[in-house]
């Protein structure tokens, strides 16, 4: 791909992918995820008009290499309909290639949302054209396995393309949802997040759910002012953005447009330098590459479920997996077990109830 870019496959340590071929212009993998298995091929077509056709004969091979249900998705550098081209046209013979070489592979889209076209030239009036390179396409197995895939067509910004997003399951989908405030560790030492702790202990009046409530609303009002100033500005504008593509391609649009991603570009090296600037002083702080603390952050994702030993209540150190077991068990049946307290009305006072007493009928009965 020369200095223009490549193709890359990633994926999560909790699902097992087997490479099975890769050129210039695909990469190819079986995916097994739970009790599914399926193949995934990346592919990225022929650029140029008159080698096109070395596009179809790579996706017709493909094709034959394996029996599995079939997800290609990339940039095929063509489209299928001419209602997929806006400004501009497209010879008919070209999308007869094109659509030979998907019936002949038993492909079809999936269902997308967005703004429908994925490539535009970035030029203004009628020398505009917008189209459909960037697609998703499963055979009838794959979507077998997959009722609810969808593709998100996500906002161009600086390239020519859009970014495409593939979900799998329903469950994935962006939704617009309330999120559940977690405190992240690397507020810690920021300045005002401190401040922010106090004035919310203050306010929860020495009641603990109060003092949780406020210390959250304290947090997120302040984090929303010191350290999301960045975040929301850049939303902000992408949204902004998200609204001029799908708008009229005049000269004026198209200058706002590219104002609008030179600003965009600035304020996310304005976040990443802020982000590098932050993590050499929790380096310098905490330790440097020759010391324990590189070590331990390096290792944490390795044994963070690993359980090498534990201490027992008389302060033994035991090993091994079935002592370690027993001693686990002691500790929470410990814990867990009653000496019978009393007096809990002061702590459970500000702690809003979540069983409703018919609720607790059902949970009291008679199995």
């Amino acid at each position: 791909m020369g200095h223009s870019g490549g193709l890359a496959f990633l994926w999560r340590r909790d699902i097992q992918c087997k490479f099975m071929s890769a050129s210039v212009h695909h990469m190819d993998f079986t995916v097994q995820e739970e009790s599914r298995v399926w193949r995934v091929t990346g592919f990225y077509g022929w650029p140029a008009v008159s080698d096109r056709h070395l596009s179809w004969e790579l996706l017709r091979l493909l094709n034959t290499k394996s029996s599995l249900p079939w997800l290609c998705i990339g940039d095929f550098n063509e489209i299928l309909y001419s209602t997929e081209m806006k400004g501009g046209s497209r010879p008919q013979w070209q999308m007869n290639n094109f659509h030979a070489a998907v019936d002949e592979c038993g492909l079809r889209d999936v269902s997308w949302e967005g703004y429908q076209f994925t490539f535009d030239n970035g030029q203004s009036g009628d020398a505009n054209w917008q189209c459909v390179l960037d697609r998703a396409m499963g055979t009838n197995s794959w979507f077998e396995l997959f009722l609810y895939a969808k593709l998100f067509h996500l906002v161009r910004e600086w390239s020519d393309h859009a970014p495409i997003r593939l979900v799998l399951d329903r469950a994935e989908e962006t939704s617009v949802h309330r999120r559940a405030f977690r405190f992240e560790q690397i507020w810690v030492g920021e300045e005002g997040c401190e401040e922010a702790v106090i004035r919310g202990v203050e306010k929860g009046n020495g009641n603990l759910g109060g003092v949780l409530r406020e210390c959250a609303r304290e947090l997120q009002a302040w984090k929303k002012i010191s350290i999301g100033k960045i975040r929301w500005t850049i939303m902000k504008k992408r949204k902004q953005l998200a609204r001029l593509d799908e708008g009229a391609r005049i000269e004026g649009e198209v200058r706002q447009r590219r104002k609008l991603v030179a600003e965009i570009a600035e304020l996310v090296r304005q976040e990443e330098q802020y982000w590098r600037q932050r993590s050499r002083a929790l380096w310098l702080r905490d330790g440097d590459r020759n010391t324990k603390f590189f070590h331990t952050r390096a290792g944490e994702r390795r044994s963070k479920n690993f359980i090498g030993c534990l201490v027992d209540e008389t302060g033994v150190r035991r090993i091994g997996d079935e002592v370690i077991g027993r001693v686990a068990t002691n500790y929470f049946r410990e814990l867990f077990a009653t000496s019978r307290p009393s007096d809990f009305d002061d702590v459970l006072q500000g702690l809003e109830g979540r069983v409703l007493d018919r609720m607790n009928l059902i949970l009291q009965a008679d199995y």
